[in-house]
């Protein structure tokens, strides 16, 4: 269930959905704005949602979607969004299995939220998190993509299983090239785009290097996007908007290095992010903030280089720095690459979902 992210949603339908079909499951992905049709063995089942908006969607479409939910009757309901914790309990009590996708740390983003007034921000997310640990506590169990966030959940229910967002290793077959990125002086940013994200001082980085920067999302709110369409560094940027997934691989296959600098914040410090593992999978060198979680993969598998994410003059100086030294930039990147295969793919968390799936299941 999830009334917030597409029907195709990487994670939810191409990694988990389809794994769990393949494993034998008969699966039912409802999801908003969508149609009803069955792919890859995967039902999908569309809630229409004419109305759009961040409050319509936490009020309105979270409980179309678990009305359209309950009517499948199904042994277990599997639920990827904050406002769906509201509903939990009504399915619980009717002897379903409800597993909770905790693949954020809602409480340490409620803290970024700029829509929500800063003198609230601290006194909403303590209230969040009281709920989201009253609602754990009860429920059959939890999924997350990190030990951090796992291990504030294992205090409140025995059932937490880490199945951390990594990349699809069918998909990064298409992804060999080393000999385009050589050629090339086009660095890359995937993901949204907010200042927290660090997009801001990403473009301004392009003052301090001779790169082209390939940026894809969506900007938000409209005002940050004026603000930094104004800097200096915009001129070397090709902004290619909201693309859909073959486009995202084709920019990560014809770039020469993955950037993902994001702010410091507590949420972010201990995350995982799907985009440097996908720039590992690309077999690009990453530039990464300076994290030490994130310094720690980085610095192991010797495939990138990480930068205070607020100063532009070093982003810039770090991607000039692999600009010229292309022979170890292809190092870097084919050590990524094989990190990626070994370890960092969606493969090795695939049989973990499925057995944690047989685990709440067994006394069925």
């Amino acid at each position: 269930m999830t009334s917030a992210h597409p029907a195709d949603d990487i994670r939810i339908f191409h990694k988990e959905c389809v794994s769990l079909a393949k494993a034998g499951l008969e699966v039912f992905l409802v999801a908003t704005n969508t149609e009803d049709q069955k792919k890859d063995g995967v039902n999908i089942i569309a809630v229409d949602i004419p109305k759009k908006g961040r409050w319509t969607r936490m009020l309105f479409t979270s409980k179309a979607v678990y009305n359209k939910a309950l009517q499948l009757n199904a042994d277990i309901y599997h639920f990827h969004d904050p406002e769906l914790l509201r509903f939990a309990l009504k399915l619980k009590k009717k002897g379903k299995i409800v597993i909770y996708d905790a693949h954020e740390d809602v409480p340490k983003q409620i803290l970024d939220k700029y829509w929500i007034p800063g003198f609230a921000r601290k006194l909403v997310a303590k209230f969040f998190m009281k709920y989201e640990m009253y609602i754990s506590r009860r429920i059959s169990g939890v999924v997350s993509v990190t030990e951090i966030i796992c291990n504030r959940f294992n205090t409140v229910n025995s059932n937490v299983e880490m199945i951390a967002n990594y990349p699809l290793l069918e998909e990064a077959k298409t992804l060999d090239n080393l000999f385009e990125y050589k050629q090339s002086e086009q660095i890359c940013y995937v993901g949204a785009l907010f200042e927290k994200r660090g997009v801001k001082e990403l473009v301004e980085s392009m003052e301090y290097c001779n790169a082209r920067l390939v940026l894809a999302g969506t900007f938000s709110p409209p005002e940050f996007e004026a603000e930094v369409q104004a800097l200096e560094g915009w001129r070397k940027v090709n902004y290619l908007g909201q693309i859909n997934r073959n486009e995202i691989l084709n920019v990560l296959k014809s770039s020469h290095v993955g950037i993902v600098t994001l702010h410091p914040t507590s949420s972010y410090q201990e995350a995982l992010p799907i985009k440097m593992f996908e720039y590992m999978a690309a077999g690009i060198p990453v530039i990464a903030s300076d994290f030490p979680l994130w310094r720690t993969i980085l610095e192991n598998e010797n495939c990138g280089i990480c930068v205070d994410p607020l100063n532009p003059r070093e982003i810039g100086e770090a991607i000039e720095y692999l600009l010229v030294h292309s022979e170890m930039a292809a190092e870097m990147g084919a050590n990524g690459k094989k990190a990626f295969q070994n370890k960092y793919n969606w493969e090795q968390e695939e049989m973990k979902l499925i057995n944690f799936y047989k685990r709440l299941t067994s006394a069925l």
